[in-house]
């Protein structure tokens, strides 16, 4: 069989051969649309140039997380400029930029603004429904939206990529239950703010698995950090003080620093068992210290991995999506921290 021709692809994408020429020469001046079909075209007819061709026009994808105050937040933005030098194949170039959760009204009028500016959008933040309408507006351009770790109701996303946050609440709510043995004890729940549904999943989930499995374990406060670690040691503190009862702490947040300070101020720290989220370096040290018996981990290079590969398949820049964009867990105790 002949090899396919820059004439067959011209004719499987509907182009002309000018066209074809410019995408694949990288020379410009081609359409969003007839550049992506060209190259889906080109990889499907196998044209060997166009296998790994990278796209002559630049995607600017914005990324809108909290500032690097919170540790998971860090890693993500880490991620995605990591992802503007691993990606190149792509022309995708993402610009991180800070949201405050609790103030969606800023959340919003930033997503109106960016609707003139970006390609796509991927975001981390709180359920809102001006958020939710706002990221609605933005997709009704054809515009993609991805959030990521957390989802947001009523958004008509593009995707979710991102754990699944009941799945791992429930996990933490079984270690706590098989640490916390038969003896079991009242427990106190620190959440960064419900209203993200992601922490809103995991709540529910470490419910769960105690009504079904761990009777002899009790919920005794579900309490809110707004995403501040120093309020989670602060509640932490608050709660030992006034409850001897208390044998288990689950963040499922930021602040497992002060937490930990909160539980060395009043000499509780070796009766109670700590299980948080996220395997930072710092959370890793407090773990080899002893002081955190626990970390459930949702890898964020791996979810901006997952991200960056729909959007590239979104814009015809690769074959497939990722087969999966629920992205998987990890249990990390002392001995594999």
């Amino acid at each position: 069989m002949a090899k396919p021709t820059a004439r067959d692809l011209a004719a499987a994408a509907g182009v002309s051969l000018s066209t074809v020429d410019r995408v694949l020469n990288n020379r410009g001046g081609v359409s969003e649309d007839k550049e992506r079909r060209v190259l889906e075209y080109a990889r499907k007819l196998k044209i060997d140039r166009a296998l790994n061709q990278r796209a002559a026009r630049t995607l600017r994808i914005a990324v809108l997380l909290q500032s690097r105050a919170n540790p998971f937040h860090a890693a993500v933005q880490d991620s995605f400029e990591a992802a503007n030098r691993d990606f190149l194949q792509y022309n995708l170039q993402f610009q991180v930029h800070h949201i405050d959760p609790t103030r969606p009204a800023a959340t919003v009028t930033l997503v109106n603004a960016l609707s003139s500016r970006c390609d796509a959008l991927v975001i981390v933040s709180p359920q809102n429904e001006d958020i939710a309408a706002a990221l609605r507006a933005y997709g009704r351009n054809g515009k993609p939206v991805i959030t990521l770790a957390t989802d947001i109701r009523d958004a008509e996303r593009y995707a979710y990529v991102g754990p699944d946050n009941r799945k791992a609440g429930r996990v933490a709510g079984d270690l706590m239950g098989r640490l916390l043995g038969e003896q079991g004890g009242e427990i106190v729940v620190i959440s960064g703010m419900l209203s993200m549904i992601g922490h809103e999943e995991r709540e529910m989930g470490f419910r769960a698995v105690l009504r079904e499995r761990y009777p002899q374990c009790k919920v005794a406060e579900v309490l809110e950090s707004m995403e501040r670690g120093e309020r989670a040691g602060d509640l932490v503190f608050n709660a030992l003080k006034g409850n001897p009862r208390i044998r288990g702490i689950y963040n499922a947040s930021a602040g497992a620093r002060s937490v930990v300070s909160a539980m060395n101020a009043l000499g509780r720290r070796n009766e109670i068992v700590f299980i948080t989220h996220e395997l930072t370096d710092e959370r890793r040290q407090l773990m080899r210290e002893g002081l955190i018996d626990a970390i459930i981990d949702q890898d964020p290079a791996l979810e901006v991995r997952a991200a960056v590969e729909a959007l590239a398949a979104h814009f015809g820049r690769k074959d497939d999506p990722p087969a999966c964009l629920t992205t998987s867990i990890h249990i990390h105790m002392i001995e594999n921290c």
